[in-house]
């Protein structure tokens, strides 16, 4: 037997590169003490890699490698020649031979799985599960070579090939093994979680199981019965009709067995073989050191362990210090950008905020523990979500319910948390905006000037003195006090209105068109650039074909280039630092990627008649005015009418002064944050110069102090910095929780409602009135294709996404509140919207007709004869 055949209670789970994911977990496995795994050998990555060089299929590969994802067709054509020249391959006959002698060791007719272990397959940042062909029950030589063959070949099967672009991995730089494994028969055979797959909750123990071998369940051809376990002890137990069995056959393979009526509704495992079975998931979980997905079979009695691996698709749990409970609300769902953070950008960010918040998956949360231990606190942030996102009032419900998973304090106690003042009331007064508006304008300008002469450690220590300026200006008590008499003003006009006069959300409309609003202002300005460029059929062509940043300067030798140049790069000059997730300092800004916007100015060019953007705000004006004053005439016809109508009109005059500021802070922000980030990166490319970085994005990897270091020491951990690229690139695979638990548990909120149609897709109303089109699911503005009428569906909407919000008749969203900023904006140009809608995106197809019910909350499927 040679090095490319190794028996696999030789193999640890470091020889990966040698052994693929799988076998090298086996491995492991035999290690632990009472954990039985069936006896087998593994045919080495070695031998993968030498048969490869003999088939010469480097073009291929090429080909392979500069195929785009989305070209199936390709990808299918490079697919079937790579699999067909493997499959047809002469494996060498030294490899033959130990092959041969490995399982002549059970006996000449012993049966066999056949097994894929990829390299890149069974790891904490990448299972592959399914993605790599399996052989049970193999009986014979010729049909053992053959399946390993074909075993080899799984690597490039189309779906292992769009999984590793999904993942980002090279298709040269996985191997592959195979395990060839004795064949165990067993009575039942399942899987096993060691956290619940569904909720991610740790403390559970989540056990599947089938009768008969494990095919049956994986490939979906019966219901397993399902066994859930806390702490030891079974808390769920559902017991599955199960129609048949999959069993090994004879001659080899498998075969389907029809059970009797009597045993398809018996337990596969008695209560005593489940708890045994999670104790023993328990142990292997804690000698791996992470969750554990595991396939296990029940032979006489006996557990046999076929598989370990690390589940992926668990969130992280922030890190503490203590074994206290603790429940946390994201911060993305708030700030509208549910995306992974860079390193540098999550730094940034705490340094701007002053709330203490913890970080889990490249995610921001805040731990709100102790504002629900105690009575006054508790009422106010439960009444406080229950207005912004329902879905998390119901989430910490749920908590609380348990009874005792939150302390319950007196809120006379030590541990109270500060009740902060409700700010003073303020006369609606635009001056105090415009001066408010002003000064910020002024600091940025300051900003901007005196960081031109600051380098190195100096540039380190004025960005951090600025951050202190830039917290003051957003933490204003005066500007605080604007927005929240506000939407303080909105609140109350919707709850009166609808009680004195029967009429719902009826603030929506009077807040179309205000002053000082500079995210609405954003998105009819970008129609103002699409009047400069309408007028120019030459640059219109020549803007169709680009796809290179640099295209501004191409511009200057067209009819009307200089003048189309002017106007893009005036509105890159006002606008330019955002762009979408611009909390985070190391996102693209448009000014960096102007070819982001194209699409948009050129859909606007072809939409839109001239001058769009100052008759939609005249016309959101006039509205806003007819609304007040029909209002105000309703009112005084009632009881005690002069009265109310005095009431209303003071909350019109505040909402309509100071609700467009709303907007401003975030924009001073970012405004500040790409000043940073210019200066940062030259940094950047003076240690690139130096040798000191391999490229300048590197920095968005280390945190602020870390790049600190890297600029005053010359010394960067490349190491530190692969790690995170690829926790990053974990971190962008999964869906972050609304709220999330210390025992890992992905708390789920719902509307419970029962006021809407059968079948609706449920929401929160946030912009009033209802509109029926076509869906158009959009996950990048960059690739926005939009005609009049179309409804965005899409996760999130930060005000980068405002551009779009001219070109639309509604908007869904995933997350959001009633006060975020695709909300107030969809108020404002008078757009239907529904928000936090549960999976929008997957539940509604592009294309596909809907209704959406911007005033009650809903949004309703259309049947496809439906014009």
């Amino acid at each position: 037997m040679t090095t490319d055949v190794i028996r696999l209670d030789r193999l640890r789970r470091d020889d990966v590169a040698l052994a693929g994911g799988k076998a090298a977990n086996l491995g492991e496995l035999t290690r632990i003490e009472g954990v039985s795994v069936p006896p087998g050998y593994c045919v080495s990555t070695e031998a993968f890699r030498h048969l490869m060089t003999e088939l010469s299929i480097d073009a291929l590969l090429d080909r392979l490698s500069h195929t785009q994802p989305g070209d199936r067709s390709e990808i299918a054509a490079v697919s079937g020649e790579i699999r067909s020249r493997i499959e047809q391959s002469t494996i060498p006959a030294g490899l033959v031979s130990s092959i041969l002698d490995a399982i002549d060791e059970a006996g000449e007719h012993s049966a066999w799985a056949v097994r894929s272990s990829a390299t890149a397959e069974d790891l904490p940042t990448a299972s592959f599960a399914g993605q790599h062909d399996t052989f049970l029950n193999v009986i014979g030589p010729d049909e053992i070579i053959d399946r390993i063959r074909r075993c080899w070949a799984s690597l490039f099967t189309e779906r292992a090939i769009a999984y590793r672009q999904r993942h980002d991995i090279d298709h040269r730089s996985v191997g592959i093994a195979v395990v060839l494994q004795q064949m165990v028969i067993p009575q039942a055979s399942g899987v096993m979680f060691t956290a619940d797959p569904l909720s991610f909750d740790r403390t559970v123990v989540a056990i599947e199981a089938c009768v008969g071998i494990g095919e049956a369940l994986v490939s979906g051809l019966v219901n397993p019965d399902v066994f859930k376990l806390r702490a030891g002890e079974i808390v769920e137990k559902h017991v599955a009709s199960k129609a048949l069995a999959v069993l090994g056959a004879p001659t080899g393979g498998t075969r389907h067995q029809t059970l009797d009526p009597a045993r398809r509704t018996q337990p596969t495992l008695t209560d005593s073989q489940v708890v045994g079975l999670a104790a023993l998931g328990r142990q292997i979980e804690s000698h791996f050191g992470s969750p554990q997905d595991i396939e296990w079979c029940l032979v006489d009695d006996d557990v046999q362990i076929v598989q370990s691996r690390p589940i992926t698709t668990l969130f992280p749990i922030p890190e503490v210090n203590d074994e206290a409970h603790h429940v946390y609300v994201s911060v993305g769902h708030q700030q509208m950008m549910t995306d992974p953070m860079k390193p540098l950008g999550l730094s940034v960010w705490q340094l701007t905020t002053p709330a203490p918040m913890s970080e889990a998956g490249g995610r921001l949360f805040v731990d709100v523990t102790m504002r629900l231990a105690t009575l006054s606190s508790r009422v106010g942030l439960l009444d406080a979500f229950g207005k912004h996102d329902p879905l998390v009032r119901d989430a910490l419900q749920t908590v609380l319910d348990r009874g005792d998973f939150i302390p319950r304090l007196p809120d006379d106690g030590p541990t109270r948390s500060p009740v902060v003042d409700e700010p003073a009331p303020i006369e609606a007064d635009s001056a105090i905006v415009s001066e408010l508006i002003e000064h910020s304008e002024m600091s940025i300008a300051a900003c901007k000037r005196d960081i031109r002469t600051k380098s190195g450690s100096d540039l380190f220590e004025f960005i951090l003195a600025d951050i202190q300026e830039l917290r003051r200006l957003l933490f204003d008590p005066r500007g605080h006090q604007v927005f929240m008499a506000a939407m303080d003003a909105t609140w109350w006009l919707n709850e009166h209105l609808l009680t004195w006069l029967g009429e719902r959300s009826v603030a929506d409309i009077l807040t179309q068109s205000v002053a000082h609003n500079v995210t609405s202002e954003m998105g009819l300005a970008l129609l103002d650039v699409a009047d400069a460029i309408r007028r120019r059929p030459e640059v219109v062509a020549f803007l169709h074909a680009v796809d290179d940043d640099a295209f501004l300067d191409d511009l200057d030798r067209l009819d009307g280039g200089p003048e189309s140049r002017a106007a893009i790069e005036g509105f890159l000059e006002r606008y330019g630092m955002r762009c979408a997730g611009e909390i985070d300092i190391t996102r693209q800004r448009w000014s960096e990627r102007p070819t982001t916007l194209l699409r948009l100015i050129l859909a606007h060019v072809k939409n839109m008649e001239p001058g769009e953007a100052q008759r939609r705000f005249e016309q959101g004006r006039h509205k806003a005015s007819a609304k007040e004053q029909e209002v105000l005439q309703r009112l005084r016809a009632l009881p005690d009418g002069d009265r109310k109508a005095m009431e209303t009109k003071q909350k019109i005059d505040c909402v309509r002064t100071f609700i467009g500021f709303r907007e401003y802070p975030k924009y001073a922000m970012v405004s500040r944050y790409f000043i940073y980030k210019q200066a940062m990166m030259a940094e950047a490319e003076r240690l690139v110069d130096e040798g000191v970085l391999d490229e300048q994005e590197d920095i968005f990897f280390l945190r602020f102090q870390e790049f600190h270091d890297v600029v005053r020491t010359n010394n960067m951990n490349e190491q530190l910095v692969d790690q995170r690229k690829d926790a990053f690139r974990t971190f962008q695979m999964l869906t972050p929780p609304r709220v999330l638990t210390s025992d890992g548990e992905a708390v789920v909120g719902a509307y419970r409602r029962s006021d809407v149609p059968s079948g609706a897709l449920i929401g929160l109303a946030v912009s009033a009135g209802a509109v029926e089109g076509r869906a158009r699911v959009i996950a990048d503005i960059a690739n926005a294709d939009l005609e009049p009428g179309d409804i965005l569906v899409t996760a999130y909407t930060d005000p980068s996404w405002t551009p779009l919000f001219v070109a639309i008749a509604g908007l869904v969203t995933e997350v959001g509140g009633m006060m975020t900023h695709g909300a107030v904006i969809a108020r404002e140009y008078g757009l239907p919207a529904v928000v936090g809608v549960e999976r929008a995106t997957e539940r509604i197809r592009d294309g596909q007709r809907i209704r959406l019910h911007g005033t009650d909350g809903y949004v309703v499927l259309l049947p496809e004869d439906v014009p």
